[in-house]
């Protein structure tokens, strides 16, 4: 296939090892197998040719930040608990901060994908740039080995892990702890209306509490929203999170 053919069909198609070498300097580490690379910035759209996209490096990368991420843990927070620890984890692994990073590093720029999900947004949408980025560390873990990892781990999530003073508290958790103790039942989260374009859409969520108005948020997931209405509905009640 010629390039001029190729990137018609993709992006990135005739700049693409230049953006790998670019992205090598943003990584900070010179991949041996710069195939690898490629494959963590491919999405399935941009594999024309078999090569293989990030959908295995991802899985691979999910499990290698969620080790180094609890090893700079436990290290850093030498006195908390197992269930502590685990809502720090949780709130430094998922998808949402994920994507912060994949963003905060401009990974879009870098992907490879068909032109019609490349109009579609596909390359800014948060699932997308998460995966990509967990595909990326599971490629400088399988090029440069733990060591390489743990330095672009520590790098961008050290930061936020330091200033996490107190394990995070999940307001759909303790709006869920407030109405057993007030003995209401369990909250109920109602999907009300979605609007924006497929990249960048806004959810709308009512959460409902048996003796208690309900109340409404938006969010740029169900997820954000269902913790933005949780928010709300305990701001209201004046109930400290």
């Amino acid at each position: 296939m010629s390039k001029n053919k190729h990137s018609a069909k993709t992006t990135l198609g005739l700049d693409q090892s230049r953006s790998l070498n670019d992205l090598q300097q943003v990584l900070e580490h010179t991949f041996d197998d710069v195939a690898l690379l490629r494959r963590a910035v491919t999405h399935a759209s941009g594999d024309l040719k078999g090569e293989g996209d990030y959908q295995r490096l991802e899985f691979v990368g999910d499990r290698v930040l969620g080790l180094l991420v609890a090893e700079m843990l436990y290290e850093t927070y030498s006195s908390d608990p197992e269930g502590d620890l685990a809502v720090r984890l949780n709130a430094l692994v998922c998808a949402d901060f994920c994507a912060e990073i994949a963003t905060k590093l401009k990974f879009s720029d870098y992907m490879v994908l068909s032109k019609g999900e490349g109009r579609s947004g596909t390359a800014v949408r948060k699932a997308v740039l998460a995966d990509m980025c967990e595909a990326v560390i599971a490629a400088l873990y399988l090029d440069g080995g733990y060591a390489a990892a743990r330095r672009f781990v520590e790098a961008h999530w050290r930061g936020p892990l330091e200033r996490m003073i107190r394990p995070p508290r999940d307001p759909k958790t303790t709006l869920q702890e407030w109405a057993q103790a007030q003995k209401l039942g369990l909250p109920r989260y109602e999907e009300e209306g979605r609007e924006g374009p497929d990249h960048a859409p806004r959810f709308k969520i009512k959460v409902t509490i048996s003796g208690v108005s309900p109340i409404s948020a938006t969010g740029t997931s169900k997820r954000l929203a269902e913790q933005a209405a949780a928010e709300a509905l305990l701001a209201r009640e004046e109930v400290k999170i």
